[in-house]
C-alpha cells in the first residue's frame, strides 16, 4: 500500500511538472461548433481534391461536409451551413485541408539526445502530425502519462499510441515461452496499446505474438540481425505480427541462395559502421524483383494483411550524408544536445560515420532502389504501407523527417494521393482506429492539416521551413509551412509552435555558448 501511495505521488508530481514546463499556449478551442469554410479537401482515402467545401465540426467530430460551389464562381452564402452562436469559423479559401497525419514510428525524444517531450511534440504538431505510435521509449508509465495528458488536451501533443519494447520492465531476461506470455499479459494490464519486438528465439516470439494476438493488441518488429537468421518477417507475420518496421528481416525472407547475410568475417554487430555499412548491401543478396520467390513472399504477406512501415528517411543519410547533415532546419530547430548526439561516435546509436564515403553511399543507393521497388509493388498489389519517421537519430529531426518520408514514398513510385493515404488512412487502419481518424468523413474526429499551398504538387510546402519560389517580380520568397494543425477540434497555430521550438533551441545555445559546426571543424 505504501509503495502504491509513493508511486501515486511520483506520478502526480510528474504530471504537474509536465504541465508547468509547457508553454501556456494550448491552442484555440474546442468549440461547440467549428466550420472550415471554402477549403479544397483532400480526404485521405485516395479521392482527388474537391472544393470549395465547408466542413462542420461539433463536439470534436465531423458532422457535415458540404460542397458549396464551383471554382471561380461566387459562393451563395444562403446555401452554406450556418454558424451557431459561440461557434468558430476559419476562412480556408484557397487553402487545402487534409486529415491529420499519423506517424507510425515516433520515439518521444530520448535521454541521450536531450530532447524532452514538449520539444518533440511541438515539432510534430507543427508539421500536421496529430497521432503518433511510439514503438518503445523511456518506459511505459512515462509514455502513458503523456498519452493521458494529450487525451485531455492539457499539453500540446499528438494522440499517443504506446507500444512497449518487448521485455522492458521485466526483472529477469525472458528466456521461456511461459515468461513471454506472462510479460505480454502484464503489458496489456498496464494499459499498453501494443508491443515492439527486436527479435528473440523462435519459441519466445511464437508465444509472445500468440498471446498478444489473443489480447487483440498491435505489434511491430525491427528484425535485428542478432535474431533474424532464425526468425524473419515471414515467421513474424505467420505468428501474428501486425506490422514490420524499417526493412530488416524482409531481404532475409527473400533469400533464395543463402540463409544468412554475407557478413565479412571480421564483422562485429556492436560496431555501428559494420552494422550499417553491411546492411547497405543486403537487398542485393535477396531474390530478384518479380522473381518467383520474390512474388511468393510478397503475396503471402499481403494475404496475411501485414503492414509495412518502411521509415525510408531514417536511412537516407546512408546514401547522402552531406544532404542529411546540412539540412537547413538544423540551424534553427535542432537542439545542441541532439546535434552532438548525431556526430561520429563509437557509442551513440546511429552515429556510424567512422569512415563513410562514396562507396558506402553508392551501395546504399542501390539498396534503396531495390527496397523501394518492393514497397511500391506491395502497395500496387493491395498491401498496406504506412508512413513513419523514427526521428532523433542519424540527422533526422522530428516533424521535418516525417515530411521527408512523404517525399521518399513519392520517390518510391507512389502517386501523391497514395502518399497522403499512407500517411493518414493506412496508419489508422493499421492501428484499428480508422473508425475515428485517418480520413475526413462524417463521424470521425476533427483532426486536420490546413496548408495554404497545394501539397500534392510539392510536398516541400509542408516543411516548417516552407518551399522556395520565385515570383513574377523576380523575388525569392518562402511559401507554405502548415498553417493550422487541428486535433480533437482544437486549433493550433503551426508557425507559433515552430517559434516556440526555435526559442527553446536559442535558449539552449545561449546557455551552453553553443555554435553549430559541421563534424571535424
Amino acid at each position: 500500500m505504501v509503495k502504491k501511495y509513493i508511486l501515486f505521488i511520483v506520478l502526480t508530481l510528474f504530471i504537474i511538472t509536465a504541465v508547468k514546463s509547457q508553454d501556456t499556449y494550448l491552442g484555440d478551442g474546442p468549440f461547440n461548433q467549428m466550420i472550415l469554410r471554402g477549403a479544397m479537401l483532400i480526404n485521405g482515402n485516395g479521392a482527388p481534391p474537391i472544393g470549395p467545401v465547408d466542413i462542420v465540426v461539433e463536439n470534436k467530430k465531423i458532422v457535415a461536409i458540404k460542397t458549396v460551389g464551383f471554382p471561380g464562381v461566387q459562393i451563395d452564402d444562403t446555401k452554406r451551413p450556418k454558424l451557431q452562436s459561440g461557434g468558430k469559423e476559419i476562412d480556408c479559401k484557397g487553402m487545402y485541408v487534409l486529415p491529420g497525419f499519423i506517424d507510425m514510428h515516433g520515439h518521444i525524444g530520448g535521454v541521450a539526445q536531450g530532447a524532452d517531450s514538449e520539444y518533440v511534440f511541438k515539432l510534430w504538431m507543427a508539421h500536421g502530425v496529430t497521432t503518433v505510435r511510439e514503438p518503445s521509449g523511456r518506459g511505459l508509465d512515462w509514455t502513458l502519462n503523456l498519452k493521458k495528458l494529450s487525451k485531455k488536451n492539457k499539453i500540446v501533443a499528438p494522440r499517443v499510441i504506446a507500444y512497449t519494447g518487448f521485455g522492458q520492465g521485466s526483472k529477469d531476461p525472458i528466456s521461456t515461452p511461459e515468461q513471454a506470455r506472462e510479460w505480454v499479459r502484464n503489458n496489456a494490464k498496464k494499459g499498453a496499446d501494443g508491443i515492439k519486438f527486436f527479435g528473440a528465439e523462435p519459441e519466445i516470439m511464437t508465444a509472445a505474438l500468440d498471446e498478444n494476438k489473443k489480447l487483440g493488441l498491435g505489434s511491430a518488429c525491427h528484425h535485428a540481425q542478432m535474431s533474424v537468421a532464425r526468425w524473419n518477417v515471414l515467421h513474424s507475420a505467420r505468428a501474428g505480427l501486425t506490422s514490420m518496421e524499417h526493412w530488416y528481416g524482409l531481404p532475409e525472407a527473400l533469400f533464395d541462395d543463402r540463409t544468412v547475410q554475407d557478413y565479412p568475417l571480421d564483422y562485429n554487430y556492436q560496431n555501428e559502421q559494420h552494422r550499417f555499412e553491411e546492411a547497405g548491401k543486403l537487398w542485393e543478396q535477396a531474390a530478384k524483383p518479380y522473381s518467383e520467390h520474390w512474388n511468393k513472399v510478397m503475396n503471402e504477406l499481403i494475404e496475411l494483411d501485414f503492414t509495412l512501415d518502411p521509415t525510408f528517411n531514417i536511412y537516407e543519410a546512408s546514401r547522402d550524408l552531406h544532404r542529411a547533415r546540412r539540412a537547413e532546419w538544423h540551424e534553427d530547430y535542432t537542439l545542441p544536445s541532439l546535434w552532438k548526439f548525431y556526430q561520429p561516435s563509437k557509442i551513440s546509436h546511429g552515429s556510424y560515420w567512422h569512415d563513410w564515403g562514396t562507396e558506402q553511399e553508392i551501395a546504399w543507393k542501390r539498396n534503396f532502389k531495390l527496397w523501394m521497388t518492393f514497397i511500391n509493388e506491395y502497395k500496387n498489389r493491395g498491401g498496406r504501407v504506412t508512413a513513419g519517421s523514427d526521428s532523433g537519430f542519424i540527422f533526422q529531426l522530428y516533424g521535418f523527417a516525417f515530411i521527408r518520408e512523404l517525399e521518399l514514398l513519392r520517390e518510391a513510385g507512389f502517386h501523391p494521393l497514395e502518399v497522403i493515404r499512407a500517411a493518414t488512412l493506412n496508419g489508422a487502419e493499421a492501428l484499428k482506429m480508422d473508425n475515428l481518424i485517418g480520413s475526413i468523413e462524417i463521424g470521425k474526429m476533427a483532426d486536420f492539416v490546413v496548408v495554404e499551398e497545394n501539397p500534392l504538387k510539392n510536398f516541400k510546402v509542408l516543411y516548417g521551413t516552407g518551399a522556395i519560389r520565385l515570383t513574377e517580380d523576380n523575388e525569392v520568397v518562402r511559401v507554405g509551412g502548415v498553417k493550422y494543425t487541428i486535433k480533437d477540434g482544437i486549433i493550433y497555430d503551426a508557425k507559433r509552435l515552430l517559434a516556440d521550438v526555435k526559442k527553446m533551441v536559442d535558449e539552449a545555445k545561449a546557455k551552453e555558448g553553443f555554435e553549430l559546426k559541421q563534424p571535424g571543424n
